[in-house]
């Protein structure tokens, strides 16, 4: 049976774009409502969080292409992945600060430009954006759900896990030869990286925007964060 090809903005990568909107807005919705059925709607999310990389390995095992580049959770989703279940399990602030400015920064245009072949109804593809979409809705969810809101010099902060991070899957990729987080080389399909130069500037400048756009993720923040340092504390 042939593998259906992906459509960048198809009939199924919209439809999906929409259920992800619609399903975060719901989580915040049912959290903020006190709905006992928050709790079920967070350990379903966990499990699409999870689920996502036995999924992946699978469906390249089914594609026949299965290696050390695709097998290993080590992409930059992953680690927001990750991040987002250790938030949701622990309410852990750097976990939920990992989880929204990856998330809303590389995974959501992972999201919007897949770099992926298949479409649906393909194992891949389902496991391409239970992935990706499973950690938008948990970005927006841990800040604007349960209140794990980013805290002061979060910017700089996630820029400095951001080196660690690409310092770290350099060395693996180096050791592995393979190319996660696409620090070695840009991925096959269209995205950001196409229009910041060659290798390695264009990895300098995803640094550089990544800043930008944390920055811009942070603004509205902010003022609470003002807010809050101008209450009289309380003695004990």
């Amino acid at each position: 049976m042939p593998v259906p090809s992906f459509q960048l903005f198809g009939l199924s990568h919209v439809t999906v774009l929409m259920l992800t909107a619609l399903a975060a807005m719901l989580m915040i919705r049912l959290r903020t409502k006190n709905s006992p059925w928050a709790t079920v709607a967070d350990y379903l999310l966990m499990g699409g969080l999870v689920l996502q990389w036995p999924m992946t390995v699978l469906a390249h095992r089914e594609l026949g292409d299965l290696s050390l580049q695709n097998a290993l959770p080590f992409h930059l989703c992953d680690v927001a992945a990750w991040a987002g279940v250790v938030a949701l399990l622990t309410r852990h602030r750097l976990a939920a600060e990992l989880c929204y400015f990856f998330g809303l920064t590389g995974t959501l245009q992972g999201l919007i430009t897949p770099a992926l072949s298949e479409g649906f109804p393909h194992l891949r593809f389902i496991a391409f954006f239970m992935g990706h979409s499973s950690v938008v809705i948990a970005a927006v969810y841990l800040v604007a759900g349960l209140k794990l809101t980013p805290r002061h010099r979060a910017p700089a902060r996630m820029l400095g896990w951001l080196v660690v991070y690409a310092i770290s899957v350099g060395s693996i990729n180096a050791m592995l030869h393979t190319n996660y987080g696409f620090v070695c080389a840009k991925p096959p399909s269209p995205s950001l990286m196409d229009v910041l130069g060659p290798w390695p500037w264009y990895v300098v400048s995803l640094s550089v925007v990544g800043f930008v756009i944390f920055s811009l993720l942070d603004l509205p923040f902010i003022r609470q964060r003002k807010m809050d340092l101008s209450l009289p504390s309380k003695c004990a």
